[in-house]
């Protein structure tokens, strides 16, 4: 007689506290758990001391002659209140930028300006047109560089009737622009027909004044204590680059210097031991003992520069791939001071998905499907150093009470985090991981897919894998959101 397979059991699950968010830093009651309503309602986290050194923030103008005009009106709608016509109990009206800020924004000076011709054809220069746009860039930066002290962020439109040009397999227009302004120190906002033309004025708001003031060296907002993480916590997150042209890996550091999601730079360091197999490092990329030891020395150097030459009580590293037994051996000999050590797998690739699970309203001990997906922070261990984690989620704290998914669509997917060092609560680690995926200002959104540490460092791996010339430095993450 056969039987039936047992079903598999998952452990009960937890459900982590949405992580808030602390605006106006002279005011300690100054949380929210909701980005938009805590600015606001207190103002952005370095508002007082912004002010002291930006009166306006000043916008320098890059692109084309005839798109200087349909830019400039796009800059001064951020200067005024504008409705959001998102309908998700999310989504806020839009206040205006001084209201905000505390700042007014308007145009650099017109001798600051840089207007190109109207076609690329008409570029300077025989070359193709990869090199004639390179020649483009430098030209333009080397110009506002000179006048850097007379704007705050440069605007660069590219229309799109440019961009057949502007991306193909060979060249990334937008990663040579930010490579190059981040070596001369210029912060850059790119703009598109798409950002012209968005209907929602609301939203679109939101979303450059966030990051125009993040880029002008402003602190929108910061994490709010975690509870059980110690006040000298750093958070490093890694990602990894195979430039076309050589054999050896870039990587690249997102690190979150302290607990408070402040302070964060790159860090781009190139490895010195080639790799042996392409294939095998294509597929899960690591680092030899050495080069890993080089990156952590080299990250927390920095961190110790930034804090008056404190070395952290607890450090937790980031990566998206697993920790191979030489790299948790360089991370060993580089942090052997630091008491904490966490090296945290986050992986976005789970075929697990999840459905909450209610008492139907209508028939008493009857259990039926919600109408919204498994909550945001809901976490389930699948061994002791294992778990599942929705990063994305319903999240009615943020909003009232009242249900809320962003995006609205699908089943979300959790996020996977296995621990491959360290020995402390796996559940604050699921919460830092939480609350870093609130630190993008970038956008206007609650979350990201991944914490910070990984988005970032990401970004700057495919930067550096399309640019050959990125020197190998620290850069502040600002020059290349």
């Amino acid at each position: 007689m056969s039987t039936m397979p047992a079903p598999i059991q998952l452990p009960a699950f937890t459900l982590l506290d949405e992580p808030s968010l602390s605006f106006a830093a002279e005011n300690t009651t100054a949380i929210h758990r909701h980005p938009l309503i805590g600015l606001s309602r207190f103002g952005a986290f370095d508002q007082a001391s912004f002010q002291h050194y930006v009166t306006d923030l000043r916008i320098a103008y890059v692109g084309p002659r005839s798109g200087a005009v349909r830019v400039r009106d796009l800059r001064d709608s951020l200067c005024i209140p504008q409705r959001n016509t998102d309908r998700s109990s999310y989504a806020q009206e839009y206040p205006g930028f001084d209201r905000l800020f505390g700042v007014g924004l308007l145009g650099a000076d017109q001798q600051v300006h840089v207007k190109w011709p109207e076609e690329l054809t008409d570029f300077a220069g025989s070359g193709e047109f990869p090199d004639r746009i390179r020649a483009a860039f430098y030209q333009a930066l080397t110009r506002l560089h000179a006048a850097r002290d007379q704007f705050d962020v440069a605007l660069v439109y590219f229309p799109d009737r440019w961009l057949p040009h502007l991306r193909t397999k060979e060249f990334d227009a937008h990663d040579e622009l930010k490579a190059l302004a981040a070596q001369l120190g210029i912060p850059t906002q790119v703009v598109n027909d798409k950002s012209l033309t968005f209907n929602n004025w609301g939203a679109r708001a939101w979303r450059l004044a966030v990051a125009l003031y993040a880029k002008a060296g402003g602190t929108p907002w910061k994490l709010s204590p975690i509870p059980g993480a110690p006040t000298d916590t750093a958070y490093i997150g890694l990602a990894y680059a195979i430039r076309r042209s050589s054999a050896h890996y870039v990587t690249c550091c997102s690190q979150v210097f302290d607990m408070e999601g402040g302070g964060m730079q790159f860090v781009a360091f190139e490895a010195n031991d080639a790799i042996s197999d392409d294939a095998e490092a294509r597929r899960n990329p690591y680092l030899s003992k050495a080069d890993m030891r080089a990156v952590l020395t080299r990250s927390l150097r920095l961190y110790l520069e930034g804090h008056g030459g404190r070395v952290p009580r607890r450090l937790v590293v980031h990566k998206t791939t697993a920790f191979t037994e030489d790299e948790l051996k360089g991370i060993q000999e580089a942090t052997s001071t630091i008491p904490e050590v966490e090296c945290l797998e986050i992986g976005s690739s789970s075929a697990w998905r999840g459905v909450w699970m209610i008492e139907s309203r209508n028939t008493p001990k009857v259990i039926e499907p919600a109408r919204f997906p498994v909550p945001r922070g809901t976490l389930v261990m699948t061994s002791g150093n294992s778990a599942l984690l929705w990063i994305a989620g319903n999240a009615p704290s943020v909003v009232g009470g009242r249900d809320y998914f962003q995006g609205g669509k699908s089943i979300p997917k959790p996020i996977f985090l296995r621990r491959h060092m360290g020995r402390g609560p796996f559940d604050l680690l699921a919460v830092e991981a939480t609350a870093l995926a609130k630190m993008d200002w970038n956008n206007d959104a609650l979350y990201d897919p991944l914490p910070v540490t990984i988005m970032y460092s990401q970004r700057l791996a495919r930067t550096i894998s399309n640019v050959m010339n990125l020197p190998g430095r620290s850069y502040p993450y600002r020059l290349f959101m």
